[in-house]
């Protein structure tokens, strides 16, 4: 009898041992395995390669996109993929690791054969019209207002009458209408300016002004839209910038602003800020009839490539 109750108790503790082997010690693990196949790509990467980015995602579907194309991609099964309201597939396999969502490396090529690009999505409104285009100029400041002083002593208001009105006569020149909204030293309100060309209803506004700072050491020209600029306002930008980087001036490219005479023209709007007065090699420059007429030539030149 007792070696049998000796026996049932070495029994009863390598039960006991056995079950013990076989419970985690910290309660149970969730392994957050990242995807090793290289047949997957996370739907960040897949909007990298295609130009997309990320501005929706919710735990059904993930939405990305671009300014020509919207891509929704439904992360259940069975889901589809969209491109701009359109089913082009089904998603495949989907995976989640690591706070990601990952999907077929194959669905990149199909995703971007249905995409457009952004001047097919462009509409056709956004294409200049030549041929019945009126474009204002605005020499900046005038009159009672001087504009910044340089550091040569003349002011502001007299190298953008005279830039302006030679950008006026260039493209005069190349045949296209043109008004300025002042052609002598004469003092004209902010609103009044974006107001002439709302009543030619223009085509282009382009306001000519020298730029100033405290620092002397800054120098090169600026190009300046409204912070809601139109396409079209972009596209001019960008005409006048280019051919502006043939002048020799350093360049700060093209920045978005609150400037009044860009947000109250109606239609496509632009500022020129051709150089800096505080700066005393921009400001004899800026000064010099030789270089006047090159910067002149250069805006022209960008004006008449934007309607052409």
């Amino acid at each position: 009898m007792r070696n049998r109750l000796i026996l049932i108790l070495l029994l009863t503790l390598v039960a006991i041992a056995v079950s013990s082997c076989h419970q985690p010690a910290d309660g149970p693990v969730i392994e957050d395995r990242v995807p090793v196949s290289e047949q997957t790509v996370s739907v960040q990467e897949l909007g990298r390669r295609l130009g997309l980015r990320a501005s929706e995602s919710k735990s059904t579907h993930i939405t990305l996109k671009n300014s020509a194309n919207t891509v929704m991609i439904f992360t259940v099964s069975g889901g589809q993929v969209y491109v701009n309201t359109k089913p082009i597939t089904t998603v495949g396999t989907v995976e989640r690791a690591g706070g990601q969502v990952y999907v077929s490396q194959s669905l990149v090529p199909r995703i971007r054969s249905a995409m457009q690009s952004p001047a097919a999505a462009a509409p056709p409104s956004t294409r200049p019209r030549r041929s019945s285009g009126t474009i204002v100029i605005d020499a900046g400041h005038g009159g009672k207002d001087p504009g910044a002083r340089s550091v040569l002593g003349y002011y502001e208001k007299g190298v953008n009458l005279t830039v302006a009105s030679k950008v006026a006569r260039l493209l005069s020149q190349k045949g296209l209408r043109v008004k300025m909204t002042r052609t002598s030293d004469r003092f004209i309100e902010l609103e009044e300016r974006a107001a002439i060309a709302n009543r030619l209803r223009a085509d282009l506004f382009v306001s000519i002004h020298s730029d100033s700072f405290p620092k002397s050491s800054r120098r090169g020209y600026t190009i300046y839209i409204a912070r809601s600029a139109s396409q079209l306002s972009r596209q001019a930008a960008r005409a006048i910038e280019r051919s502006m980087s043939r002048t020799g001036l350093n360049s700060h490219g093209t920045q978005t602003a609150g400037y009044q005479v860009l947000t109250g023209t109606r239609g496509p709007a632009v500022l020129v800020e051709l150089g800096y007065l505080t700066n005393r090699h921009e400001a004899a420059l800026l000064r010099d009839p030789a270089f006047q007429n090159r910067l002149a030539k250069a805006v022209a030149n960008g004006i008449s490539d934007y309607f052409n």
